[in-house]
């Protein structure tokens, strides 16, 4: 019979006491530092259902924007399109403005008229959707979308104050303009072998004034299909018979994601609706373009980066339950693989893979892809998908362990190989080679997850080779990397086996590999004390001359010599979210993690996490320009992790058989309810009134629901605050002022 800690009454009961009393409860405290684990109620089998969760629907996550915000905004048709544009703007600035599809640009924008008269952006009142954009004026209302799985545009437009509707494409991307009786038909210049076919929403007489096309306002908008003739005819007919359904299903796999898989009520409406908002958007990148996988960022990342995508994955698809999605990118991403064993290369999971061409110029994107086929074995419980792709964990292995290690058991790579990645006319902006600190982590990682593959597989000689390569690397990190006077986790090795002393965000991503806790908290503190500002994660330290306090200021310096050293990075905010809680800090994180909301919400593209950000502000201003791409995969994907695995605590282990439940919420949460897939089951998690009940239901595995105790403080963290912008009085970087500015 197993005991269970039954804290309301301070008595220690049987499983069946327990499950009699039906509601386990337990008291949170807001103050860290010893952790009590207790096993909770499992419900498998039992007709529990949680309580319903008052959530946001897609129709309820509007976002209204200023004509003075202008905000950027994205959607994709899930399969090789997007659509990218900016609330109120008349005329496309933005390369990529417009409808793009598998990487090429088709129609950078339309103006729409009622009688003649042109519809000026400016003059709307703008709501940004998850599913759609709405634009309205006195006369008319005009609805934007995509359509899942098809080549299509949707322009609504109705509520019209009069007789007739219009519509002009922008032609910067056309040529060759046909009238057709009841269309206009263009070629897109960077896709000469299809066509663009404009037709109205219903079949009404049309007429022409050059190429603006004129209808009668029941036609109801527009339609804009983009393939072969026969396929845009095959689009439009299917539209105009089951649009409706086709939108339907579009919200309803929206509204499915944040009600039904990843439902949120708080008592905070703003972190409700910003993580509702990160999720879709999210969301919105997992892509067929190539095989599943997921976009990097809009707009010019509209392509598979194995390293973005691996680091992705966990807020992507593995807090959010979608586990066969894991498992189909997992498999083609498979396919891409380098298997010439005369390849330098070889064993590598591509860095960069699209319609084009394939490179492997990373050593990071492999070990992340093997790291996280064993994450989805522990969200999922599932080992049937191992039999494809164990072939290509044995060559990844294989390959780096016998001809890319050193005599220590550090992988080796180039310069530029990292995550810090950039290079200019041939020249790494960062150079990390030869053996950077992450690296040797992710490596360690590999060689860990391997092995516990290779044992699930029977693979008994690999399983073994792994693990002791794994335990030579740890063997010696911590005394060849670790400066315990400086504080110092070295950031990389060089060539010559001399320390990196840049001060950079990658060492915390080491911890694994160093056993002196106290220094740990130590390099966390002094992190986020020398790199962690208000709006995100320094990429070096502002003392050092080699800093850009700005990403881009095009009268100094090119952009990319910017790019990782201080540029901001949004990505790490969520390992250093992590640190801070693991140590007790939630409440020092949360205003990290509510600033990030705030970005999502209220600045920059409309429900979206940028890829960067300025270190400091310009002259006069008190917050940072975002930059990089609007909508970057591995920046919303940080903070769906961090939010899922160490605020709400929820880590689960289904081959152990255990979901580890460590709540660490801030004061400022007082009433909670989510619930979350977990295997074929879904676990309930409820917060009210310092008290949690959380159940697992569908799925035969043990809760350990770990609970903070005392309030003893911790002095390593006294007094810690964000990083403020402490600028030298000058940097290399500002020696030459040019006129007119650089350029790409």
């Amino acid at each position: 019979m197993e005991a269970i800690y039954d804290r309301s009454n301070g008595r220690v009961v049987s499983r069946h006491q327990m499950m009699r009393k039906y509601r386990f409860s337990v008291v949170m405290k807001h103050h860290y530092l010893a952790l009590l684990v207790v096993p909770a109620l499992i419900s498998c089998g039992t007709a529990y259902r949680a309580a319903s969760i008052r959530t946001f629907t897609v129709d309820k996550l509007g976002v209204d924007v200023g004509v003075d915000e202008n905000r950027e905004y994205s959607y994709t048709d899930k399969k090789a399109g997007f659509w990218y544009g900016r609330t109120h703007q008349d005329s496309p600035t933005d390369w990529y403005a417009g409808w793009n599809q598998a990487k090429r640009r088709i129609l950078s924008d339309y103006t729409l008229m009622v009688d003649g008269k042109v519809l000026a952006r400016k003059e709307a009142q703008v709501c940004v959707y998850p599913d759609r954009l709405e634009r309205r004026w006195p006369v008319t209302t005009e609805t934007l979308s995509m359509v899942d799985n098809r080549e299509l545009l949707s322009i609504i437009v109705d509520e019209v104050k009069g007789d007739s509707i219009g519509i002009v494409l922008n032609e910067t991307l056309l040529k060759d303009a046909v009238h057709r009786k009841d269309a206009l038909c263009y070629t897109p210049q960077e896709s000469e072998k299809k066509r663009l076919k404009l037709v109205p929403l219903h079949p009404v007489m049309v007429s022409f004034c050059g190429n603006r096309m004129q209808v009668p306002a029941s036609a109801g908008g527009f339609l804009i299909a983009y393939g072969t003739e026969e396929h845009c005819d095959s689009l439009i007919a299917g539209y105009r018979k089951e649009g409706n359904r086709w939108q339907a299903g579009r919200k309803a796999r929206m509204d499915s994601l944040i009600m039904v898989s990843n439902p949120l009520h708080t008592n905070l409406p703003e972190l409700d609706k910003a993580v509702d908002w990160i999720t879709l958007t999210m969301d919105e990148l997992i892509t067929e373009q190539q095989g599943k996988g997921i976009y990097a960022g809009l707009p010019w990342f509209n392509e598979y980066w194995g390293r973005d995508m691996f680091i992705a994955m966990p807020g992507a698809t593995l807090v959010t339950g979608q586990f066969e999605v894991t498992k189909e990118i997992l498999k083609d991403f498979a396919q891409l693989q380098d298997r010439d064993t005369a390849s330098v290369t070889c064993g590598r999971i591509p860095n960069r893979a699209n319609l084009e061409d394939i490179l492997y110029n990373t050593a990071d994107g492999t070990p992340r892809y093997v790291i996280e086929a064993e994450e989805l074995l522990r969200y999922s419980g599932d080992s049937s998908f191992l039999h494809d792709i164990y072939p290509s964990v044995v060559l990844s292995i294989d390959q780096s362990l016998f001809h890319h290690t050193d005599a220590k058991g550090y992988l080796l790579h180039e310069d530029a190989d990292t995550w810090m990645d950039v290079k200019r006319n041939g020249i790494a902006g960062s150079p990390r080679g030869n053996r950077a600190n992450d690296i040797q982590y992710l490596w360690y990682r590999q060689l860990e997850a391997g092995a516990h593959l290779a044992r699930l597989m029977a693979d008994s000689a690999h399983a073994e080779t792994w693990h002791r390569a794994a335990v030579r690397l740890a063997r010696n990190f911590e005394a060849d990397y670790c400066n315990k006077d400086s504080i110092l986790i070295y950031d990389h090795l060089n060539a010559d086996g001399t320390p990196d002393l840049q001060y950079r965000p990658n060492q915390l991503y080491c911890f694994d590999l160093i056993s002196d806790d106290t220094f740990k908290q130590r390099v966390t503190r002094r992190v986020w004390d020398e790199l962690v500002y208000p709006w995100g994660v320094a990429s070096l330290a502002q003392w050092d001359l080699q800093f850009h306090p700005q990403h881009e200021n095009w009268n100094y310096y090119h952009k990319d010599d910017a790019y990782h050293n201080g540029t901001v990075w949004l990505w790490n905010n969520g390992i250093a979210m992590q640190r801070m809680i693991e140590y007790g800090q939630q409440e020092t994180a949360w205003k990290l993690f509510k600033n990030m909301n705030r970005q999502a919400l209220h600045e920059g593209a409309v429900g979206s996490l940028s890829e960067n950000a300025d270190a400091h502000p310009r002259k006069g201003h008190s917050w940072p320009n975002r930059s990089g791409t609007l909508l970057q995969a591995w920046s919303n994907s940080e903070q769906l992790r961090v939010w899922y695995q160490y605020f709400l605590g929820i880590r689960p282990d289904l081959m152990s058989g255990v979901v580890t439940v460590e709540p660490k919420l801030p004061a400022e949460i007082t009433e909670l309810q989510t619930s979350v897939r977990i295997g074929k089951g879904i676990l309930y998690y409820a917060y009210k009134n310092g008290k949690f009940d959380v159940r697992l239901v569908g799925e035969d595995a043990k809760v350990n629901l770990i609970l903070p105790q005392g309030s003893v403080p911790n002095l390593i963290f006294e007094g810690v605050d964000f990083c403020r912008p402490r600028p030298l009085d000058h940097y290399p970087c500002f020696k030459v002022y040019h006129d007119p500015p650089l350029t790409y």
